[in-house]
C-alpha cells in the first residue's frame, strides 16, 4: 500500500542533501558585506551628503532632498559593483510579513537611449498600491494610494535570492491621508517618545546625557521538519501547525534534546542561514537545540531597537528561504505540535544612554543607585498600569495555543525581579531618604575544580514561568509569540514607559517646587510607585493553579483569548496614552483593532476548513478502507467455519472505528454550521468571539481527539498523514 505519506517517508534519505558553506570565511570579514553602512557610505558619498546621512542616522534629522540624489547615486554605484540590477522599498505592512516591489535601475531617456539611474526621489519616496494591504477601513479598495518613505536609521542592504541581487531600502508605509499602514511607523514614534521622556529624567542625574536608545535582543525559537514530509501534511502548509496528530511514544519527556548535539542536517542549515545573516549585518551569536524535539533557537547580540526589529523580520525571511535549499521547512508557528513545547520570541529590552550607561544595570549597590532605581521602578509601574495593553500586544491565534500551557508564561501579566531586588524595593518603600548599607557583589564559589573561576552571582535568578522578568540588566518579555513582528509589543512597551516617565518627572518636579531636595523628591515618588504597583510582582510558579487564584485576589487581569484581549487597544485609556505620545490617533487604533480581529477570524476559519477537508478526504476514507479490510478478514474467518470468538477483537475494533468516524463526521458538520452562523455576524469583535468560542472552543479539540484515536488504530501503511514520530525526529 502506498500513499503520499509513505512516499514522503521513503524519500527522506534522498532529500537529505548537504549545502556547502564556505567555513573558511571569518564572520568578522563578511559581516555587513551586503549593507550600506556609514563606513561604506563614506567611500561613495560627498562630504556634505555623508554628513547629512550621518546626522539622519544618529540624530534623527531629516535628509535634505537636495542631498537625496547624491546619496542615491552613491548607493547605486556600490550596489552595481556587487551585481545589483533592481531596487525596492522594503516595508512591513500589517500582514505580519515584509513586502517589496522591485524596480529596475534600467530606464529609457526621452530619445530612447537606455541608461541606469537611481534618482533621489526614488530613494526617498515610492507609491505602492495600498488598497490590497490590511487597513482596517483606513483605505477603501478604490483608494489605492499609499506611500513608502525611507528610514535612514536602518541601513539599506542587498538581498541575494538565487542569482539575483536587489537593493532593499527599509521604509515606513503610510496612507495618502497620513495614517500609518505598517508596524515601523508607530515603532519609530514610540522610540522618539521614550527617548525624550527618558532624557528628561536622566537630566536629574547627569546633565551630559542627551539621548537614550531603547535596545532589543530577541531570541528566535523555531521548529524544523523535513520538507517532503511537510508536503504530505496540508495542515502544516496551510496553517503552520498540525491540526491532527497523536503524541509519539517519545516526545520531550526525557529532556534529552535541550542543548543536545545539533543534527547534521539542521547544523548545515544553521551555518547557511547564519552566513547570509552576517552578510546582512544581523549579529547572530547563539544557536542551540530547544526543549522539544525538532525545536531550535538562535539569538543575536543586542542592537538599537528599530534595527533589531528589522533584523528579526529579515531573519525570518532568510530562514524560511534557506531551509528550502536543505529540503527542510521552518515552522514559526507558536504551537505547531500538540503535547510538546511551543515557540516564543523572548524580547530582551533595555535602555542605554549616549554616555554609555545601561539604565537597567543595577551596578554593585543598586540600593544607592538612584538612577537605576528610578528607571527600574518606572518600568514596573508602566507594566502594572498597562497590563491589559501588554497582554493585547502579544495576542494572536497562534499564541493562544501556547500561553498558559505549562510551557510558556501564563496569560496573566506579572513581573519577576528576584529575591534580592524585592528586598531592595521593600527597604526603599520603608526607608525613603534613609541611608542604605553598602552591599558588595555576592560571589558564588563553585567547589568543582581549580580551573573553574569564581562566578559573580546575578542580582536575580531566572523564572521561565514569568511573562516579564528582570534578568540582571534588562527585562525579558517572554510572552511574545515566535511568528510575531517584535514591533507590536515593543511599540506598546516603549509608549507606556514614555508615559510613565513623563508622569514621574511631573510628580518629582512638583515636590521640588514645594522646597524638597531633588534626591528626596525622587525617592518619594519611587516609594509611591512601589506601593502602587507591587501587586504585579510575583516570584513563584506562574504555571500553578494557586497563582491563578492569587492573581484574581490581587485584581490582576487574566485574559485568555485574543478577541477579548484586543479590547485593550480601543479603550479610552489606550486612546489617551497613544494620543498623548503621538503614536496612534483614535482612527488608527480602531483600524488596527479591526485588522487584528480579522486576522484572528481568518486564521481560525482556515484551520476549521483544513480540519474539515482532512477528515473528509483523508482520515475518514482511510478509516473506511481499514474497516473494509477488517470486514473481509471477519468474513474469511466466518467462511472458514471458525467461531465468533476468533474474530471478536476485529469486531470490537470495527465498532470502535465506526464510533470515531461518526463522532468526527458529526463534529465536522456541527462545526461547519457554527462557522456559517459566525460568518453572518457583522461585528468583527463578535465574529472573532464566535469563532473562538463556538467554532474553535467547541469542536477543534473534540474532532482532533477522535481523529488521533483513529491514528492509533488504523494500519500504518494506510494512515495518510505523516505522524509525529516521523516529523519530529529528523533523519
Amino acid at each position: 500500500m502506498s500513499n503520499l505519506r509513505t512516499t514522503a517517508v521513503k524519500n527522506i534519505s534522498r532529500n537529505s542533501i548537504s549545502y556547502e558553506v564556505n567555513a573558511s570565511e571569518k564572520v568578522s570579514t563578511i559581516f555587513n558585506e551586503n549593507v550600506f553602512t556609514l563606513k561604506t557610505a563614506r567611500h561613495y558619498l560627498s562630504d556634505e551628503s555623508y554628513k547629512s546621512l550621518q546626522a539622519s542616522t544618529f540624530g534623527g534629522k531629516k535628509i535634505d532632498r537636495s542631498m537625496g540624489s547624491n546619496i542615491a547615486n552613491g548607493m547605486k554605484a556600490w550596489a552595481e559593483e556587487k551585481g545589483v540590477t533592481h531596487f525596492t522599498h522594503w516595508f512591513q505592512p500589517l500582514t505580519g510579513l515584509s513586502a517589496e516591489k522591485h524596480d529596475s535601475f534600467f530606464t529609457l531617456k526621452g530619445d530612447g537611449t537606455p541608461i541606469q539611474e537611481f534618482e533621489g526621489a526614488a530613494l526617498i519616496q515610492q507609491e505602492p498600491d495600498a488598497s490590497s494591504f490590511p487597513s482596517g477601513g483606513l483605505r477603501a479598495t478604490f483608494e489605492a494610494r499609499g506611500y513608502t518613505a525611507w528610514d535612514p536609521s536602518s541601513p539599506a542592504f542587498i538581498m541575494e535570492i538565487g542569482h539575483g541581487k536587489t537593493l532593499c531600502i527599509p521604509t515606513i508605509f503610510v496612507s495618502y491621508t497620513g495614517e500609518s499602514l505598517d508596524t515601523k511607523t508607530p515603532l519609530l514614534k514610540a522610540i522618539v517618545a521614550l527617548d525624550k521622556a527618558a532624557v528628561d529624567v536622566c537630566q536629574y542625574f547627569d546633565k551630559n546625557i542627551s539621548k537614550v536608545n531603547a535596545t532589543l535582543g530577541w531570541e528566535q525559537e523555531y521548529f524544523i521538519v523535513d520538507a517532503g514530509l511537510a508536503t504530505a501534511r496540508p495542515d502544516l502548509l496551510l496553517t503552520g501547525r498540525t491540526v491532527f496528530g497523536h503524541a509519539p511514544a517519545k516526545g520531550q519527556q526525557l529532556e534529552d534534546h535541550y542543548f543536545g548535539a545539533i543534527p547534521e542536517r539542521v547544523y548545515a542549515f544553521m551555518r547557511d542561514f547564519e552566513q547570509e545573516s552576517y552578510r546582512l549585518g544581523i549579529p547572530l551569536r547563539t544557536r542551540h537545540n530547544e526543549v522539544a524535539p525538532a525545536q531550535f533557537e538562535c539569538a543575536p547580540i543586542y542592537e538599537e531597537l528599530n534595527l533589531a526589529v528589522d533584523h528579526n523580520t529579515l531573519l525570518m525571511d532568510i530562514m524560511t528561504r534557506v531551509a528550502k535549499r536543505h529540503n527542510l521547512l521552518v515552522l514559526l508557528h507558536e504551537k505547531p505540535f500538540a503535547g510538546i513545547n511551543g515557540s516564543g520570541k523572548h524580547n530582551n529590552w533595555s535602555m542605554s544612554t549616549d554616555t554609555g550607561v545601561n539604565l537597567l544595570a543595577p551596578g554593585k549597590t543598586p540600593k544607592t543607585n538612584l538612577m537605576f532605581l528610578a528607571f527600574f521602578v518606572n518600568t514596573i509601574k508602566a507594566v502594572h498600569d498597562y497590563a491589559e495593553l501588554i497582554r493585547a500586544s502579544i495576542a494572536s491565534a497562534g499564541n493562544d495555543y501556547r500561553l498558559g500551557a505549562n510551557e510558556a508564561p501564563p496569560a496573566i501579566i506579572s513581573i519577576f525581579i528576584g529575591k534580592y531586588l524585592t528586598d531592595v524595593l521593600n527597604q526603599v518603600e520603608k526607608r525613603v531618604g534613609g541611608n542604605f548599607d553598602e552591599t558588595d557583589e555576592a560571589m558564588l564559589k563553585l567547589d568543582i575544580h581549580k580551573s573553574i573561576p569564581e562566578l559573580m552571582l546575578d542580582n536575580t535568578d531566572r523564572n521561565r514561568t514569568s511573562p516579564f522578568a528582570f534578568t540582571g540588566n534588562k527585562f525579558e518579555f517572554r510572552a511574545v509569540g515566535s511568528s510575531a513582528n517584535c514591533a507590536g509589543p515593543m511599540t506598546v512597551l516603549n509608549t507606556i514607559m514614555a508615559e510613565t516617565l513623563k508622569s514621574f518627572k511631573k510628580e518629582v518636579d512638583a515636590i521640588i517646587e514645594n522646597g524638597e531636595k531633588k534626591e528626596v523628591a525622587i525617592m518619594q515618588v519611587i516609594q509611591k510607585y512601589i506601593v502602587e504597583s507591587k501587586k504585579i510582582l510575583f516570584e513563584g510558579d506562574g504555571y500553578s493553579d494557586e497563582w491563578e487564584k492569587e492573581a484574581a485576589k490581587r485584581g490582576l487581569p487574566n485574559i485568555k483569548t485574543t478577541p477579548v484581549s484586543l479590547d485593550a487597544y480601543t479603550s479610552e485609556k489606550a486612546k489617551t496614552l497613544f494620543k498623548n505620545n503621538n503614536i496612534y490617533n483614535a482612527l488608527e487604533l480602531d483600524a488596527r483593532h479591526e485588522i487584528m480581529l480579522e486576522a484572528y477570524i481568518k486564521k481560525v476559519q482556515i484551520e476549521a476548513r483544513v480540519m474539515g477537508d482532512l477528515t473528509t478526504t483523508l482520515i475518514i476514507p482511510a478509516a473506511l478502507k481499514y474497516q473494509n479490510i477488517l470486514i473481509e478478514n471477519i468474513k474469511g474467518l466466518k467462511d472458514a467455519g471458525l467461531s465468533s470468538e476468533s474474530y471478536e477483537i476485529q469486531l470490537a475494533i470495527l465498532s470502535k472505528i465506526s464510533e470515531h468516524i461518526k463522532a468526527i463526521s458529526t463534529g465536522v458538520a456541527f462545526m461547519i454550521e457554527s462557522r456559517k452562523k459566525a460568518n453572518e455576524i457583522n461585528s468583527h469583535r463578535e465574529k472573532a468571539i464566535a469563532y473562538c468560542e463556538d467554532v474553535k472552543g467547541k469542536y477543534f479539540d473534540e474532532i482532533r481527539r477522535h481523529a488521533d484515536k483513529l491514528e492509533l488504530m488504523i494500519d500504518d501503511s494506510i494512515w495518510p498523514l505523516p505522524k509525529y514520530r516521523e516529523l519530529l525526529f529528523l533523519r
